[in-house]
């Protein structure tokens, strides 16, 4: 099993936006980084789990965990000119961006915030927590995962 980190904003669509569906289930659409996709591409897996990660927000921070439902798939939205994440040069010959399924799991009872995670000690090579790391999903290693975890 993989570890993940999905970040979003929490005004644009939260945990609470995911818990609130049918099936508590949803796409993970408009990713635009090439990295972040090849990552969905070539190694989320069905069962992989995620933690939900507010960001832009008051506090920052990990809310919930999701787990992967549907790996990897062409993503719509880049075909819809309407849509905040049109990609011209993305066609459904040759689809340019993916997306995942993912399920809620469960919600902490408090936010863990960025804050906290930089002073949890065996946290410190996370990629959420390097200078620079931007991207909007992002691996955790196994060992990461059961700090936080257990938090």
């Amino acid at each position: 099993m993989n570890y993940w980190l999905f970040k979003s904003e929490p005004d644009a669509f939260s945990l609470d936006d995911l818990k609130s569906l049918k099936g508590q289930t949803d796409h993970w659409d408009g990713i635009r980084n090439y990295q972040a996709r090849n990552l969905m591409r070539d190694q989320m897996k069905t069962g992989d789990q995620g933690f939900f990660y507010h960001s832009s927000c008051k506090v920052p921070g990990i809310v919930g965990v999701v787990s992967i439902v549907k790996e990897a798939y062409p993503d719509h939205t880049a075909w819809d000119p309407e849509s905040n994440y049109f990609d011209a040069k993305s066609t459904l010959e040759n689809p340019r961006w993916l997306m995942v399924d993912v399920k809620f799991e469960r919600e902490y009872p408090s936010v863990i915030s960025l804050q906290q995670l930089r002073e949890v000690q065996g946290l410190e090579s996370m990629p959420l927590l390097q200078k620079g790391s931007r991207l909007s999903v992002q691996p955790v290693s196994a060992e990461h995962w059961n700090i936080i975890d257990a938090l």
